[in-house]
């Protein structure tokens, strides 16, 4: 049966609209370094919107700028021609080349994310906030990008929510503008979020204000559990806590926003635990991780020994070996199917995957960007940018 969904902001290209669900993953711009995953390792075809992670903001006058301009200007990948002074190259340039094969794939820049997220807050000041604007629409026109995702890591008090209101209206304008000015056959740019999902973080957002000015949002619908607890529960569950996937869809959609503009968040990687009985269990350390202290790449995953279970009620997926006493909390295939059908089932836009590397390649069953994108095709595929008229660029602007 085909899928239809309805499209709960005005379409600013012409008579075009998201057409299916999205697929949207996080690419961040450091796992090329260690972790060797690069542009050409990202599976463009099973994504509809990769969020490109993350850039930073200059907490004295509120400038935002590139956390790696090397990675993401910069490095010549293998085979990229040496054009000159004057070129993008980079991660952006394969990103850009990659949307001029796939036009369905768009690429945003996500600016903020836990470790910058202490440089929102002088934003209540005016002309920092104009000069966050300016600066990122900057980077969207040079670096050949289809919009923006915001990453505030949190909003701690009223004052702030409002702030969030103001920053998201203005940029909104000034991607309005910018589009009506530079590509008006295609003016629209997309603004995201990354949404909280624990109950105080999102209590204290005004909504209602920020809906108006959002494509959609992306619900960081994990790390509900981890090494801050004293239990070894679910760190990616769908029902059965206060903290819950569905707690947050029901959230949102309560607050005024339409299901439609709701993207479930689903991570790549577990969080494990050491000295523990089982899900819900007391447990005594967090397990070593590869990526850091408790946390492994789902790639990885199950461990040696172990055995995969999911939990329907809760919606939730793990691994136990009984032998080491060893949980490691993550979304397996089945608990991916069960979101992918409740995905459906409440009629929310679609999935976003933190981050893009920890999946095992989209030629084996067991990839989750691969599952999503099966259960939940045909995908959204409207139109990408590829015309930037005002890039700093040569080859950005000669398109």
């Amino acid at each position: 049966m085909p899928f239809h969904l309805p499209n709960p902001f005005k379409s600013h290209r012409g008579s075009s609209s998201v057409d299916g669900h999205v697929s949207v993953g996080y690419f961040p711009n450091w796992s090329i370094y260690q972790r060797g995953y690069k542009p050409n390792n990202v599976p463009v075809a099973d994504l509809t919107h990769i969020l490109y992670a993350f850039a930073n903001i200059n907490a004295e006058d509120g400038t935002v700028f590139l956390s790696d301009t090397w990675a993401d200007q910069e490095i010549k990948h293998e085979g990229e021609r040496d054009l000159g002074e004057g070129n993008l190259y980079g991660n952006f340039h394969r990103f850009l080349e990659a949307k001029k094969q796939h036009r369905h794939l768009k690429l945003l820049l996500s600016i903020g994310g836990w470790s910058y997220s202490g440089n929102f807050k002088g934003l209540g000041d005016g002309h920092k906030r104009r000069r966050f604007v300016d600066s990122a629409v900057k980077l969207l026109a040079d670096n050949g990008l289809d919009g923006l995702d915001i990453d505030w890591e949190y909003p701690e008090s009223r004052d702030e929510a409002r702030v969030y209101v103001d920053l998201l209206r203005e940029l909104r304008q000034a991607l309005n503008e910018y589009g009506s000015r530079a590509t008006p056959q295609e003016p629209h740019y997309l603004l995201t979020i990354a949404a909280p999902c624990a109950p105080q973080k999102m209590e204290t957002l005004d909504v209602r204000g920020m809906d108006q000015s959002l494509d959609f949002w992306n619900l960081m619908a994990y790390d509900f559990s981890g090494s801050w607890d004293s239990k070894a529960n679910a760190q990616a569950n769908m029902f059965g806590s206060d903290l819950s996937a569905d707690r947050a869809v029901q959230f949102f959609r309560k607050a005024g926003v339409h299901p439609s503009k709701l993207v479930l968040g689903v991570p790549l990687y577990g969080r494990g635990f050491n000295q523990t009985q089982g899900p819900g269990q007391p447990y005594g350390s967090v397990a070593p991780g590869s990526l850091e202290a408790g946390v492994y790449s789902y790639k990885e995953l199950p461990l040696q020994g172990a055995q995969e279970s999911f939990d329907a009620r809760a919606g939730a997926g793990w691994s136990f070996d009984p032998s080491q006493g060893q949980l490691i909390s993550y979304d397996t295939p089945a608990s991916a199917d069960a979101k992918a059908e409740y995905i459906q089932k409440h009629g929310l836009l679609g999935v976003m995957f933190w981050e893009l590397s920890g999946d095992v390649p989209t030629h084996s069953d067991r990839s989750l960007v691969r599952r999503f994108r099966e259960r939940l095709s045909p995908l959204d595929t409207s139109a990408n940018h590829i015309h930037y008229p005002e890039s700093a660029f040569e080859n950005v602007r000669q398109g």
